[in-house]
C-alpha cells in the first residue's frame, strides 16, 4: 500500500492511498483522481517524508508508528491525559491505531454533519436573503444552510448577521442526509 501526499491545482492538499506507484501513476494519468474538496483535477503527488529504520534498531520494523501529541487529538482526551496513554504526554500509534483514529474522526465529522444538515434547512442559492429576512425579522428565526459567494458573505458579517462557512465535499454530498 503506497500512501502520498498529493494537492490540486488550487493548493488542496490531501493524502490519497494506492495499491502501488504503477496505480497512483495510471490514475494520474488518466485524470481520474480529483480533489476531494473542489472537484478539479490534474493533481500532483507533494514531497513526503519517509519512514527510516536505523540497521541494528531493536524496533520491530513491521509496524510503523506515529507518535501523537496531547494538544493535536481534541477528541482523544480525557480529563487532561491522552487516552491510553499513561502519562498523558505522547502516545505511539501502530497503523491499525492509526487507521482506527481516523476512521473515528471521520465519522465524529460525518455525524456532525448529517445533524447539521437535519437541523436546518436548505435555501440554496438564496441563502443570504433569506439570512437578512431573518435578522431584520421579517422571516421566522430558523437554522438555514445554503450557497453565496464570498463578497455576499462579508457582506452579511457586515451588516453584523453571524454566519459560518461550512465546506460541502463532494465525496460526502449525498451521504450527509
Amino acid at each position: 500500500m503506497k500512501v502520498y501526499n498529493l494537492a490540486c491545482p488550487t493548493d488542496h492538499r490531501f493524502e490519497g492511498w494506492f495499491a502501488s506507484e504503477a496505480d497512483f501513476l495510471a490514475q494520474q494519468d488518466g485524470n481520474i483522481l480529483v480533489c476531494p474538496l473542489c472537484d478539479s483535477s490534474g493533481i500532483i503527488r507533494m514531497p513526503s517524508a519517509p519512514h527510516i529504520t536505523k540497521s541494528g534498531s531493536s524496533k520491530d520494523t513491521t509496524s510503523t508508528s506515529t507518535e501523537l501529541t496531547v494538544a493535536s487529538l481534541g477528541g482523544a482526551i480525557e480529563g487532561g491525559k491522552l487516552a491510553g496513554s499513561p502519562s498523558g504526554d505522547v502516545i505511539a500509534l501502530t497503523d491499525s491505531d492509526h487507521s482506527h483514529l481516523e476512521a473515528q474522526v471521520q465519522a465524529a465529522f460525518l455525524k456532525g454533519m448529517r445533524e447539521l444538515m437535519g437541523a436546518s434547512e436548505d435555501v440554496g442559492n438564496s441563502f443570504a436573503d433569506e439570512a437578512r429576512k431573518i435578522h431584520y425579522k421579517e422571516a421566522p428565526e430558523r437554522s438555514i444552510r445554503g450557497q453565496t459567494s464570498l463578497d455576499e458573505a462579508e457582506a452579511l458579517r457586515d451588516e453584523g448577521i453571524e454566519i459560518m462557512a461550512v465546506p460541502m465535499l463532494p465525496a460526502f454530498k449525498n451521504t450527509l442526509q
